[in-house]
């Protein structure tokens, strides 16, 4: 019986193990639609479930990968066709449903959108879930009403997947993007090559602050979490936004209420995982049109199943730049 390539995370009394591996046809979970997967992504939380750093991973045994496209080989769904491309994000794969580090995914019909007119599987996954959720990020900035004409915006995290694309994405519609990073010396070329106007070292929002700064900020894309959006928050100027959907620092958010009640801050969460249908495909149809080829060429590196776990605990110390792009068959 043939075999598909596949990473497998396990958890026995033996430890927790991630390994390069087969599954048939038959191991897949239930689901309408069956995927050849030509492309994955090395995401922060990929990273977590194959280094088991935090109880990502929900069931055992679990093929990681929280987002994927390919072309659907199966399908007991009429919304889906023999040879149609599509794309996922989220909805609990790679953490409850086997994911898309395999070279075969099966997935249930509401979880896939179609792949949007103009994007090749290989740009969709170099965008993934990261530049996805970065694109929520901005059109909550919108929806709030943050203009370019307001003032800056900053990025934390902005070497990383999300605030790479976000910075890109942020520059290309005409904002002043501030990147924070903890790596500002050597990676201020490659930030401004993204369209950042400023480089800031994290360590200037990554302590313990006060309850409110002096107001900076029109709008942040904060994808860290802990001192560093709380410091975000306090410095954030009136009627501005912070949209926050990660946690690289931490999940605990030691702030106050100040900048919310004294100077009628937002706080916008982000999710990415559970985004209702519409708005992923808003999303995606705005990064087909609106993302810049070049600079994400730029920001984008290629690996294998094998190189994912090795680059996985890289990614979690802040090691890797931008986007990775998974190949499973190669």
């Amino acid at each position: 019986m043939a075999g598909f390539k596949a990473i497998l995370v396990d958890k026995s009394e033996a430890g927790y193990t991630a390994k390069l591996g087969e599954i048939v046809r038959e191991d897949l979970p239930e689901g309408e639609v069956t995927v050849a997967v030509e492309r994955s992504t090395l995401n922060y939380k990929d990273a977590l479930a194959i280094t088991g750093k935090a109880p990502v991973v929900r069931k055992f045994p679990m093929v990681p990968g929280i987002d994927f496209a390919g072309t659907v080989e199966e399908s007991s769904d009429p919304a889906f066709r023999k040879g149609q491309k599509v794309l996922l994000n989220g909805w609990g794969v790679g953490e409850t449903h086997w994911g898309g580090l395999a070279q075969r995914a099966r997935v249930k019909a509401g979880w896939l959108i179609d792949l949007p007119e103009g994007l090749s599987a290989e740009e969709a996954m170099a965008i993934g879930t990261a530049g996805y959720t970065a694109m929520l990020c901005v059109m909550a900035l919108e929806r709030n009403g943050v203009a370019p004409d307001q003032g800056e915006i900053l990025v934390t995290g902005a070497c990383g997947g999300v605030g790479s694309v976000a910075v890109t994405l942020l520059a290309r519609a005409g904002y002043s993007v501030t990147a924070s990073t903890g790596r500002a010396a050597e990676e201020e070329g490659y930030l401004r090559s993204l369209g950042a106007t400023t480089i800031i070292d994290r360590a200037e929002l990554s302590a313990p602050g006060k309850p409110l700064a002096k107001e900076r900020w029109a709008g942040v894309v904060d994808s860290v979490g802990s001192h560093t959006l709380a410091n975000a928050c306090a410095s954030t100027r009136y009627g501005g936004t912070v949209a926050a959907c990660g946690l690289a620092q931490g999940m605990d958010f030691p702030a106050t209420v100040a900048p919310f009640i004294l100077r009628g801050v937002t706080l916008a969460g982000v999710d990415s995982v559970m985004a209702p249908l519409e708005r992923r495909r808003d999303a995606w149809t705005r990064l087909a049109s609106e993302i810049d080829r070049k600079k994400l060429a730029s920001i984008t590196s290629k690996a294998g199943l094998e190189d994912a776990l090795r680059l996985a605990p890289e990614l979690l110390a802040g090691k890797v730049r931008g986007r990775i792009v998974v190949d499973p068959n190669a």
